[in-house]
């Protein structure tokens, strides 16, 4: 598996929706004018990351499942 380069793939698809939704909680906690101007968008990236990870995830799982 960690042979796979897939498998970095989706790793990195799967930090980079913690990365975003990390962001977007920290942006919430601290509230401000960061808040009010980012917070709609960072949420609307970390749900495109999302679907961009669990396709991927889905992918991987089709390709590993045909060896």
């Amino acid at each position: 598996m960690l042979n796979d380069p897939l498998f970095y793939v989706v790793a990195g698809a799967m930090l980079l929706v913690v990365v975003i939704l990390m962001i977007g909680i920290g942006g919430f906690a601290r509230g401000g004018e960061f808040n009010r101007k980012h917070a709609n968008r960072l949420m609307r990236y970390r749900i495109i990351a999302q679907a961009v990870a669990i396709a991927l995830i889905l992918l991987f799982i089709f390709l590993r499942s045909k060896r």
